[in-house]
């Protein structure tokens, strides 16, 4: 039976998985209850709670302590943790198998993370050294570059809206506590100034800073093209084996993507039952409005008035890859199709396409850097916090250079968001439950990603003149 189930698609699996935890989790949130304890300490009343949201310790008087476990608790709380484990409330057989099963989903996201700084790191050197081996650097490169930086603030912008428009996150019930530290407030000119202060490469790849990380990424990929010679192929060729195997391993760890949707999901609806549901229906609404404005109103107009061209006709011309694109999840494995069609359907000349789309399926991913900010944007008013604009904006800037190291593979963006997540110092965990219903969103990001780089082709060929 497993054998069976391991040759079935991995997002098949992915809704086996989803189903079995909805099912289990379900049926044990009929036994759930509360494991709580109250005492009475100097005519003072205490409250200690442990539930799947985390422990809350409640005293009259005090502020209330709220942690996502024992860890947290003991690491921000020590007093308390004391207090925790002299009183602690005997778990329910449910609450047991929940924690459990939180656990299993955890480790899942530990070996998501523990990818992201090799792969982010050899995926953008790669990229930038391959360029220059090529001898594609030039006006074309400028062009190309300024297009992708365009549509993707243009993505990113569209979700901001969308998102402070619909607020998904505001009264969702998350299987997180609703306080996980501060979120991090600063202006876009800290964020430089953090950039430029921060230049040790060997401290920010240890303390995971990603910013800076992909900062000397692409300084040291543009300076092997400076270099060039046999020295700069030699480490373009490093690079690029290295690129080789943490795709190999970043695939292999997300074909365990069922275990830890399985996990998930019945860790989230053991404590919630069916209400998480509603919370993740309002956050794929509001991911797929905004795809569907990038995607129908954005790209046209940038067909129609720049390009000069029919969007109607660009997008039947362009169909056939669109179509794979949203069936496979994936821009890299779509890539060979995307530039047939350009080519022989949409009579854009082979000297842009086998520029344009093989440098956007590496660095241009609207749809990617759209989800990541609404998924983030999400689960920060899920969790009480109230970013303001100017924090907004930082998160978008993060979420447009994760979207540039983001791999075209399904589920890649899952890698990603971890990146500005933990830059936002938001709960990371709040992504597992992202994970149940990101396939469907996947297959929509990544057909607006390849309509990006398609749109990008009839750009270009318009400024340079080469369309046939």
């Amino acid at each position: 039976m497993i054998t069976r189930l391991r040759t079935l698609p991995l997002h098949l699996q992915i809704l086996i998985a989803l189903f079995l935890g909805v099912v289990l989790g379900l049926s044990l949130n009929r036994g759930y209850g509360m494991p709580r304890v109250v005492l009475q300490e100097d005519n003072v009343r205490i409250e200690i709670t442990e539930d799947i949201g985390g422990i809350s310790i409640l005293r009259e008087g005090s502020p209330p302590i709220q942690a996502s476990d024992i860890k947290t608790l003991k690491d921000h709380f020590p007093e308390a943790h004391q207090l925790f484990l002299e009183h602690r409330p005997v778990p329910t057989p449910a609450l047991r198998v929940a924690l459990y099963s939180k656990w299993l989903g955890d480790l899942f996201l530990r070996l998501l993370r523990m990818g992201t700084v090799p792969l982010i790191f050899t995926s953008l050197v790669t990229g930038v050294a391959g360029l220059g081996s090529a001898q594609r650097l030039g006006r074309m490169f400028s062009l190309t570059l300024g297009y992708y930086l365009l549509t993707s603030l243009l993505a990113i912008t569209v979700g901001i809206v969308m998102v402070n428009l619909i607020r998904p996150g505001i009264g969702a019930e998350l299987p997180i506590p609703s306080s996980h530290g501060t979120v991090t407030h600063q202006a876009l000119s800290d964020v430089f100034g953090q950039l430029l202060g921060n230049m040790n490469p060997v401290a920010s790849l240890a303390n995971a800073d990603f910013l800076s990380i992909i900062t000397f990424a692409l300084l040291f990929g543009l300076f092997i093209v400076v270099v060039g010679g046999e020295s700069g192929e030699l480490l373009r060729k490093v690079f690029a084996a290295g690129f080789d195997v943490m795709m190999a391993m970043t695939t292999a760890i997300i074909r365990l993507a069922p275990v830890g949707v399985f996990a998930y999901m019945l860790y989230a609806t053991a404590g919630l039952g069916v209400q998480v549901f509603y919370s993740l229906a309002w956050y794929m609404l509001t991911v797929f409005l905004a795809l569907t404005v990038h995607a129908f109103v954005v790209l046209p107009t940038l067909i129609k008035w720049v390009a000069g061209r029919s969007p109607l006709q660009f997008i039947q011309a362009m169909s056939p890859a669109l179509m794979t694109a949203f069936s496979t999840a994936s821009s890299n494995g779509t890539l060979p199709l995307t530039m047939a069609s350009v080519e022989k359907r949409a009579g854009v000349k082979n000297r842009i396409s086998s520029f344009v789309l093989p440098l956007g399926a590496t660095v241009n991913m609207d749809g990617t850097a759209l989800y990541e900010v609404v998924a983030v944007l999400f689960i920060a008013q899920a969790t009480g916090h109230d970013i303001g604009l100017a924090s907004q904006i930082v998160i978008a800037f993060t979420a447009l250079l994760a979207s540039v190291g983001a791999a075209g593979i399904p589920h890649a963006g899952l890698v990603m968001m971890a990146i500005v997540l933990q830059a936002a110092n938001l709960p990371v965990e709040a992504q597992g439950l992202i994970i149940a219903v990101d396939r469907v969103l996947d297959m929509c990001r990544t057909t607006v990603n390849v309509w990006s780089d398609s749109t990008g082709c009839a750009v270009i060929a318009r400024f340079e003149g080469r369309e046939s």
